[in-house]
Protein backbone atom coordinates (compact mmCIF):
# COMPACT_ATOMS: atom_id res chain seq x y z
CA UNK A 1 0.00 0.00 0.00
CA UNK A 2 2.85 2.36 0.81
CA UNK A 3 4.41 1.76 -2.62
CA UNK A 4 1.09 2.49 -4.32
CA UNK A 5 0.73 5.82 -2.51
CA UNK A 6 4.31 6.80 -3.39
CA UNK A 7 3.64 5.93 -7.05
CA UNK A 8 0.47 8.02 -7.05
CA UNK A 9 2.29 10.98 -5.48
CA UNK A 10 5.09 10.65 -8.04
CA UNK A 11 2.59 10.56 -10.93
CA UNK A 12 0.84 13.68 -9.62
CA UNK A 13 4.16 15.49 -9.18
CA UNK A 14 5.30 14.59 -12.70
CA UNK A 15 1.97 15.77 -14.15
CA UNK A 16 2.12 19.09 -12.30
CA UNK A 17 5.75 19.74 -13.24
CA UNK A 18 5.03 18.80 -16.87
CA UNK A 19 2.07 21.14 -17.01
CA UNK A 20 4.07 24.03 -15.62
CA UNK A 21 6.93 23.44 -18.07
CA UNK A 22 4.63 23.11 -21.08
CA UNK A 23 2.62 26.21 -20.22
CA UNK A 24 5.85 28.12 -19.73
CA UNK A 25 7.16 27.44 -23.23
CA UNK A 26 3.83 27.99 -24.98
CA UNK A 27 3.53 31.22 -26.97
CA UNK A 28 0.38 33.20 -27.50
CA UNK A 29 -0.97 33.28 -31.06
CA UNK A 30 -0.29 36.98 -31.61
CA UNK A 31 3.37 36.48 -30.74
CA UNK A 32 3.83 33.12 -32.47
CA UNK A 33 2.46 34.25 -35.84
CA UNK A 34 3.71 37.83 -35.90
CA UNK A 35 6.24 39.15 -38.38
CA UNK A 36 9.28 41.16 -37.30
CA UNK A 37 8.78 43.58 -40.23
CA UNK A 38 5.16 44.27 -39.41
CA UNK A 39 4.01 43.13 -42.86
CA UNK A 40 0.71 41.28 -42.87
CA UNK A 41 1.14 37.91 -44.53
CA UNK A 42 -1.70 36.04 -46.17
CA UNK A 43 -5.18 37.41 -46.70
Amino acid sequence: MKTFLIACAAAIAIAVIGGVVLSGIQEQADKAFSSSTGVRLGA
